[in-house]
């Protein structure tokens, strides 16, 4: 008798902004193993916008529940995996639920925003034994994959050290501090929102933990700051306001017909402004900070994150027993002044043909001369491709041999280096890892 095709698995997507668009399209480009069947949302604007979408696309729409009736929906519809996409302090309440009534969850990174949340969710895994991936596209970048495969053969030999510093430019940067992200109790700050990414690709590229982290960050360039700077203009969002239209820092969501319905048309219904003033009071996060970090391997890392750069980009160096690796990428050189507004004001400079990038590995081998190492398959799209690739493995059943799918514990680890240097910004003062936890269930001892 021949083998049963796998049962498409069934999804449901909580928190329909516009993070949740790349699941929608990658859910639909999967049929043959998975199933999109529900939205729930605070927002029924955003549900609705979701749906007109998908039947605009000629896919069925789905139906929508109100984010309070989040655990019903799972029952209702028979969820096998929910996918968490809305605020990240909300992001805990949603994986527990669904791992409590016996689902899967694919989370958007950070799994969570604080320790509390953080152990909650370890607990609620380790209690229904149910699995929690944390999608972390960056392991999925080309770039970051060859990388790895270039450590992992030992050519520059026992890592002693990394450099990472990653570079946010003035458009893609910026829109950390026109979002709810401006508030720390919704996102844990950018060492948390943004640079779990790069802590969990030093945890992936180093195969190891981190025990130490001393950091020091502050708000230099954007809220109030601005003033002192001369960038400050008097609004308090830019929809409706003389004083953006000139503002290159501003965004204009009228332009764009997708942020215009995911965003200002639903603004009725829960207020919520997606356009403010970056230097508008109330930015409670940091826009300049530096760590240091020491690993479970004896490895350490220097790592600095701008939000306020004139380019985007990064650039990683490893320092090793027999040589060094280094990785360039530039993702954009400048932000075109054409490029400011709409859709091009809150997204990566590749939107602007204008803007140039570059990406580059080199292996600085000791007695010889370096070599640049070819990577096929990278390109400006959706994270250097990382986007597809990642979604492939999530929804389309393609293997993995890699390791590139990211636990809850890999989701942790990734979150409380960022907490920890949270807490160092706090107090001045290293802080251990495994204290920030109430028992040790990363088994980082």
């Amino acid at each position: 008798m021949p083998d049963q095709a796998p049962r498409r698995r069934r999804y449901a997507i909580v928190g329909t902004g516009s993070r949740a668009e790349m699941f929608v399209r990658s859910l639909l480009a999967h049929p043959d193993h998975a199933e999109l069947v529900a939205f729930a949302d605070v927002n029924q604007a955003r549900m609705d916008t979701h749906n007109a979408w998908l039947a605009g696309a000629g896919a069925a729409t789905v139906p929508t529940y109100p984010a309070s009736d989040f655990s019903n929906m799972l029952d209702k519809e028979r969820v096998d995996v929910a996918l968490v996409t809305s605020v990240d302090r909300t992001h805990d309440g949603y994986i527990v639920a669904a791992l409590q009534a016996g689902c899967d969850v694919v989370t958007e990174k950070p799994m969570t925003t604080d320790v509390p949340r953080c152990q909650r969710i370890l607990d609620a895994v380790a209690r229904t034994g149910r699995q929690v991936t944390v999608a972390f596209n960056y392991r999925y970048n080309p770039l970051h994959e060859k990388v790895r495969e270039v450590l992992a053969s030992g050519e520059i030999g026992e890592i002693g050290s990394v450099h990472f510093e990653w570079l946010l430019d003035v458009r893609h940067g910026a829109d950390y501090f026109r979002r709810w992200h401006r508030d720390k109790a919704n996102s844990g700050g950018l060492m948390v929102h943004k640079a779990s990414h790069h802590f969990d690709l030093v945890n992936w590229w180093l195969g190891a933990a981190p025990v130490d982290v001393m950091a020091y960050g502050r708000l230099f360039f954007y809220g109030e700051a601005g003033q002192r700077h001369g960038y400050a203009r008097d609004y308090a969002r830019a929809h409706g306001s003389a004083e953006a239209d000139s503002d290159p820092f501003a965004i204009d969501l009228a332009a764009n017909p997708h942020l215009r319905a995911l965003y200002l048309d639903a603004e009725a219904e829960d207020g919520y402004h997606r356009d403010q003033n970056v230097f508008a009071p109330g930015v409670t996060i940091e826009d300049d900070m530096a760590v240091l970090a020491r690993y479970t391997n004896g490895a350490t890392m220097t790592y600095h994150l701008t939000a306020y750069s004139p380019w985007e980009g990064y650039r990683v160096m490893f320092n090793g027993s027999r040589g060094r690796l280094e990785l360039h990428v530039m993702e954009n050189d400048f932000v075109s002044p054409a490029g400011a507004k709409g859709l091009k004001g809150a997204v990566h400079g590749v939107e602007a043909a204008v803007e140039e990038g570059s990406a580059r590995i080199a292996v600085h081998p000791f007695w010889e001369r370096p070599r640049e190492v070819p990577v096929p398959g990278h390109t400006r799209e959706g994270h250097g491709g990382a986007d597809a690739r990642m979604t492939a493995v999530l929804f389309g059943g393609e293997i993995d041999p890699m390791g590139r799918g990211a636990s809850a514990r890999d989701g942790a680890l990734a979150l409380l280096t960022g907490l920890a240097a949270n807490r160092s910004f706090e107090t001045g003062q290293p802080v251990r890892v495994a204290d920030l936890l109430t028992a040790d269930l990363l088994h980082l001892d």
